[in-house]
């Protein structure tokens, strides 16, 4: 009774690793077809890669930097421009 208890318990052991096996491969599957009917999805939307993005942010960072310092220099202009014409036009003090 022993040896066959014994082989029912390892022929259930069995099975239950070859389930366990199966259930895997099943999932692995699933992601796969998951995972390829996202990027379907997402190609169909004409989503941006994230590397595509991140060389959009780059850029977008770069031209803010330099539409700062553009600012900067202009209204340095602009000051330097006011101090010369107030040199070259002076106000009429005589009223």
């Amino acid at each position: 009774m022993t040896q066959t208890t014994s082989r029912i318990f390892d022929d259930f052991a069995r099975l239950m690793n070859d389930a366990a096996g199966v259930a895997t491969g099943v999932r692995r599957e699933a992601e796969t077809v998951m995972r390829a009917q996202a990027e379907r999805i997402l190609r169909e939307l004409d989503v941006v890669t994230r590397e595509e993005f991140e060389t959009v942010k780059e850029l977008a960072a770069a031209a803010r930097e330099e539409n700062e310092r553009l600012a900067a220099r202009i209204a340095a202009l602009e000051a330097k421009e006011q101090k010369l014409e107030a040199t070259i036009d002076p106000p009429d003090s005589l009223g």
